[in-house]
C-alpha cells in the first residue's frame, strides 16, 4: 500500500493482514481524501485521531498531506508493530506521531488535553460499536468545533447516520463496494445570549 499524495507520496506502507483487519483500499482512500480536501479538513494545524488504526493508512495519509499530528490507537500487538515500523519508515518524530496500544473505547474514557480536528473510525467488521464510539467522542470532548469524523464500516451495517448523535451533522453517506464511508462534522455550539441588564 502506498501513500497517495503529499510529502510522502508514493512511499510504501507495511499493512496488517488477518481477521479483523482491512486496510483502506486505494480508491476508497482517494475518494475519502477528496471529500476531506473539499472541506479543508486537513491542514498545518490539524490534529488527527485514528481509532482502530490497523496499519495506519488513513492517519499517515493525513500526515503526508500536512496534518500537524496524528494519534494512532490500536490494541492488537501485531498491528502496533506495523504502526511503529511505518512511523519509522516515514521518519516521523513524536512531535508529529504518537501510537497508543489500547482498546479504542478505553482510550475514549479520558478526555484529551487538546481536542481533535479529524477523527477516523474503522472498527473491525461485525463489531457494531460505531454508535458507542461516536457517543464517547462527543461526551468526552474529543472533537473541536467543526471537526470532521469519518467512519468506514461494512456496506450492509444497519445504522442511521442522520440521527447518530445530536452534536454531529451528516455530510456524506456513500458505499464503495463492501465499504460504507460516512462523514459528519461537529456542530459549532452557539454562544449563549447574555441576559439584558436591568436598569
Amino acid at each position: 500500500m502506498r501513500i497517495i499524495a503529499g510529502e510522502f507520496r508514493g512511499r510504501a506502507l507495511k499493512t496488517t493482514t488477518g481477521p479483523g483487519f482491512r486496510p483502506a483500499m486505494g480508491r476508497v482512500r482517494e475518494a475519502l481524501f477528496s471529500m476531506l480536501e473539499a472541506r479543508q479538513a486537513v491542514g498545518p494545524e490539524t490534529r488527527v485521531l485514528d481509532l482502530f488504526a490497523g496499519g495506519g493508512s488513513l492517519g499517515f495519509e493525513a500526515l503526508s498531506r500536512g496534518a500537524a499530528h496524528a494519534t494512532f490507537v490500536e490494541n492488537a500487538p501485531y498491528a502496533v508493530k506495523v504502526l511503529e515500523a511505518n512511523a519509522e519508515l516515514l521518519g516521523l518524530t513524536p512531535e508529529r506521531c504518537s501510537i497508543r496500544r489500547e482498546e479504542a473505547q478505553k482510550f475514549l474514557r479520558k478526555a484529551p488535553a487538546v481536542p481533535y480536528d479529524l477523527v477516523f473510525i474503522d472498527p473491525p467488521y461485525k463489531d457494531n460499536v460505531l454508535g458507542a464510539v461516536l457517543k464517547a467522542l462527543c461526551a468526552g470532548h474529543f472533537l473541536a468545533p467543526g471537526a470532521v469524523v469519518d467512519a468506514e464500516v461494512e456496506s450492509h451495517l444497519r445504522f442511521e447516520p442522520e440521527t447518530a448523535h445530536p452534536e454531529l451533522e451528516l455530510q456524506v453517506d456513500r458505499t464503495y463496494g463492501q465499504t460504507r464511508v460516512i462523514l459528519w462534522t461537529m456542530k459549532s455550539k452557539q454562544p449563549s445570549t447574555p441576559e439584558p441588564s436591568t436598569p
